[in-house]
């Protein structure tokens, strides 16, 4: 996971525009945070006064992360545990590996 921790990192600076660092990584090693400053997909946004519920307006990033590392065969859970647009400092999405996926090779025609 600490290589595909690093992958993350320069794949959030390459298409996103920002820094990410690696953090609080759980003890078995399958979990770890991802903290940045600043959000190109926040920096524009104001978020009305009155309470919606529970909109995410970033959850985009979680869903490209999680796509991606399928696409590697990794299933992970990916979700955003703080955010500046709700009154935090900075943004940190957690990343939690559930399992490595098995490679299916389709069947010949033979």
């Amino acid at each position: 996971m600490k290589e595909v921790a690093a992958v993350l990192v320069k794949a959030l600076k390459m298409y996103m525009g920002f820094t990410a660092t690696v953090t609080d990584w759980s003890p078995a090693g399958d979990e770890f945070s991802l903290v940045f400053d600043g959000n190109p997909l926040a920096e524009f946004v104001e978020l009305p006064q009155e309470r919606h519920g529970n909109l995410q307006y970033s959850q985009a990033l979680c869903g490209a992360i999680r796509g991606a590392l399928e696409m590697v065969h990794f299933e992970v859970t990916v979700a955003f545990v703080r955010d500046q647009l709700r009154e935090g400092t900075d943004n940190e999405i957690r990343v939690r590996l559930v399992k490595k996926l098995d490679d299916h090779l389709p069947a010949t025609e033979d």
